[in-house]
């Protein structure tokens, strides 16, 4: 008998807490995207391909061909696909067809953690980090810039058929097409293609014209600015909804670029004509009116940028280091580093995403079947949103926020008083400083660890819905280690 790759491993290899980990888990999601009726190639088996997704991302290989690489030569890896190689394509396409599934193996793996005694979530601590897109900088490009090379590739479109068809107009039907039966069977067919491919990957529903929420826009701060940045936030939250994919041709890209610019143009031009009209209408709290709003005329054309690569990707800047095109990933970690929550925000300042981060915390958590709920959320100066802070303290869970960032050495001008005065000397406090100091002992090594140590410093897919579901992955290889190390002290006492 041949020798057993399996004998080759010792038990404490992570590929056994992988395996044992994905025989827990419900995989329903990606069981149930399949054919049953023996109809076409038979496809490799999901648990396999959910286990060597797994055991590669907690080793930091990211890339569908390096694990292709990995399944010829690694001995854990071929004991994973039980010495079978699946080429990278069949890799992608399986992160692409199962991508929702995937985001959601993070709830199948913090309820493992969970089952083992290591979520606590006593306090949890909130940070972003930028990640680059599989994009470059170069590729962002202006409304004007994007028009000029759609006008050059029609002409060259032009040009092409002109070569191709000659005198012809070259729309004539095929020959297959010119008799009522060959037309009638051709037809049949493609209708029954089409009818197969909607069964299986059924199209989202998109709304296809955004109707701002006024009240939302009124709340959303004072004065014009405050509108129009609330339009842009309500244009972002469809977009995320609706998780276009990222077409593969350039053209398409082109033309989606273009639609993104243009529908943002008219955004702002609804926003504005929003408080414009509100501005007139509305009432003092003394019966007087307001006084009539500055003129201000939106532009003509779209203004700013979007990259062709990847149009969701944004130019994030960090303070001290170089700017990237990328995502600002979100993660919130417990006392025991397990990650609670891991979310994608295209926008590169921390303000604004503390709620979000604490709705996703408590969401996957409920889903994990974790009861216990936080008592307190540590973050840094970054995540000071009064709003939000409010918010958060009114359904139970206190917020500890710095009111200035470590590189100031005075108070923001116009912060005093108030929250601003009671956060300081609450900071101040030896029982304040305890607990703030978890932050930088819980989130930031975990970062670090990911993106340094297992040199997750790149996302390998497009678009947001792409990016979130890798970034979910990421996280869940992340708790999958912690559960690793876990049973692995536990085994050796």
């Amino acid at each position: 008998m041949p020798p057993s790759l399996r004998d080759w491993l010792p038990p404490e290899h992570l590929v056994w807490t992988v395996l044992e980990a994905v025989g827990e888990m419900d995989l329903s999601a990606f069981y149930g995207d399949y054919r049953a009726d023996g109809h076409g190639r038979p496809a490799y088996e999901p648990s396999m391909m959910v286990a060597l997704h797994l055991y590669a991302y907690a080793r930091g290989n990211c890339s569908s061909r390096g694990i292709e690489r990995e399944c010829q030569e690694d001995i854990a890896d071929r004991v994973i696909a039980a010495n079978l190689v699946p080429d990278h394509s069949t890799i992608a396409e399986f992160r692409r067809r199962h991508e929702a599934a995937l985001a959601q193996l993070f709830v199948e793996v913090l309820s493992l953690c969970r089952k083992a005694g290591l979520v606590r979530v006593g306090a949890i601590a909130i940070d972003g980090t930028k990640i680059r897109a599989n994009a470059s900088r170069d590729q962002n490009r202006s409304y004007e810039s994007i028009v000029a090379e759609i006008m050059d590739e029609h002409e060259r479109i032009d040009r092409d058929e002109d070569e191709r068809h000659g005198d012809a107009r070259g729309d004539e039907l095929p020959q297959r097409f010119r008799s009522r039966e060959s037309r009638r069977a051709a037809l049949a067919e493609a209708k029954r293609q089409l009818e197969a491919e909607r069964e299986h990957h059924p199209e989202p529903e998109r709304d296809h014209d955004l109707e701002l929420d006024t009240e939302r826009l009124a709340h959303g701060g004072q004065g014009r600015r405050g509108w129009l940045r609330e339009g842009r936030h309500q244009l972002d939250e469809r977009r995320e909804r609706e998780a276009r994919p990222i077409a593969r041709s350039r053209s398409e890209r082109l033309r989606e670029s273009k639609r993104r610019l243009e529908e943002e143009l008219a955004v702002e031009v609804a926003a504005n004509d929003a408080y414009e009209a509100h501005h007139t209408q509305a009432v003092r709290s003394d019966g007087r009116r307001f006084a009539p709003p500055r003129p201000y005329q939106p532009p003509t054309t779209p203004e700013g940028r979007v990259n062709l690569s990847d149009p969701d990707s944004r130019v994030m800047r960090t303070k001290g280091q170089p700017t990237v095109q990328g995502y600002n990933a979100q993660v919130a970690v417990t006392e025991d580093q397990i990650i609670v929550a891991a979310e994608i925000a295209t926008e590169s300042p921390d303000f604004g995403h503390l709620a979000p981060a604490v709705n996703a915390a408590v969401r996957d958590l409920d889903s994990a079947g974790v009861s216990e709920r936080t008592d307190t959320v540590l973050a840094d100066a970054g995540y000071w949103h009064k709003r939000q802070m409010e918010s958060i303290v009114s359904a139970g869970t206190q917020v500890l926020i710095p009111p200035d960032s470590d590189l100031r050495e005075n108070t923001r001008p116009g912060w005093s008083g108030g929250l601003y005065a009671f956060m300081r000397r609450v900071l101040a406090t030896e029982h304040g400083q305890e607990i703030y100091r978890k932050r930088k002992t819980t989130v930031e090594p975990v970062i670090g660890q990911i993106k340094h140590n297992r040199r997750v410093d790149q996302f390998r897919r497009r678009g947001r819905s792409a990016v979130r579901a890798e970034w979910r992955l990421v996280a869940a290889t992340h708790n999958l280690l912690k559960l690793h190390s876990h049973c692995t002290a536990a085994s050796s006492t």
